[in-house]
């Protein structure tokens, strides 16, 4: 047993009894008196652990101004310690200074009490590895004004700009939840200007203040009936249901992965996969199919059919005929 999870022990038994006799401490870590003393000054000294020797009654206790909180890291064992280390490389990896002001400091923590039982945390930055794909930077500014004011339930104003129109606007916004999706994250807000729910890529956020109105309150119920009924991050109440046939080739890929919590699939006798997923707006859901090419047919319905037949032929031509570029359907 290492010193880690002698910790762990000592914390158990304080927490499970008003008072620990020495004996029952030394049972339960199979330890020497000497060894035993060396951890509790350890705890006492280096940690902080409001312990105390209760001379009267012969045995160790919490002391009870103590608050109940516990330090961060402290009362785990070495493997609980190596998860949360691995959980806080994860966040932090998620997008790199926007989380690091909050994360830091429990990191360091973790890492120094590892270190002091002989643990390598630097072990976890090299052995794991969270790779991004089209990741765009957030302003670490207004990510935090828009934390801020979502846990505090306040009201913010920011600028953001409009990638389909390439127009800016202010507005108010009451702050539901922030999502963290396909490595971008985005806002989910009552838009006050438009006096709906809105979801906003945090990226195009060009200026937030947090002011001083109360937010107004949306239920879960709402927000998953507005936001999460369709197909990825585009909203919308009225849904849609998309039927896709891919190859057996293909199947073999396509039929391990969730494109939506709702979706419904099954084989066909020829090894081909047919895959239905809800969708409100088919930007997104376009983009996902097109990237399988020849490898995916859309059975219905037959506007989504025809806006993936209209881009694949758009495609078609750019390359036979040396076309300039020509925009697609916003």
């Amino acid at each position: 047993m290492d010193r880690t999870e002698r910790f762990y022990r000592i914390r158990r038994l304080l927490q499970s009894r008003r008072l620990v006799p020495i004996d029952v401490f030394l049972g339960d870590l199979e330890v020497s008196r000497a060894t035993f003393k060396r951890d509790m000054a350890y705890l006492r000294d280096r940690l902080n652990v409001p312990v105390v020797w209760d001379r009267e009654s012969g045995g160790y206790r919490l002391e009870t101004t103590h608050s109940g909180d516990e330090l961060p890291g402290l009362w785990f064992s070495a493997s609980e310690a190596h998860a949360l280390l691995t959980m806080h490389h994860l966040l932090a990896s998620i997008d790199p200074g926007v989380l690091d002001p909050h994360l830091g400091p429990i990191g360091e923590r973790l890492e120094k009490l590892l270190a002091s039982h002989g643990h390598a945390a630097a072990e976890v930055r090299h052995r794991v590895r969270l790779l991004h794909s089209i990741r765009r930077p957030v302003e670490s500014g207004h990510f935090a004004v828009l934390a801020q004011a979502l846990l505090d339930r306040r009201r913010v104003h920011v600028a953001h700009f409009n990638r389909a129109t390439g127009e800016s606007a202010s507005r108010d916004l009451s702050p539901q939840r922030l999502v963290y999706y396909r490595d971008n994250w985005y806002l989910d807000a009552w838009c006050h200007l438009r006096n709906g729910l809105r979801s906003f890529a945090v990226d195009a956020i060009t200026a937030a203040r947090m002011l001083e109105a109360p937010a107004v309150d949306v239920t879960d119920e709402a927000m998953d009936r507005e936001l999460a009924s369709g197909y990825g991050i585009f909203s919308g109440a009225e849904v849609a249901w998309a039927r896709l046939r891919f190859t057996p080739a293909r199947a073999r890929w396509v039929a391990r992965e969730q494109w939506h919590p709702q979706q419904a699939s099954r084989f066909e006798a020829d090894g081909s996969y047919h895959l239905s997923v809800p969708y409100s707006d088919p930007r997104e859901l376009v983009m996902d199919i097109l990237k399988h090419g020849g490898e995916v047919e859309v059975l219905g319905p037959p506007d989504l059919r025809r806006v993936v037949r209209e881009e694949l032929h758009r495609a078609a031509r750019r390359y036979e005929g040396g076309s300039s570029l020509e925009p697609g359907p916003s």
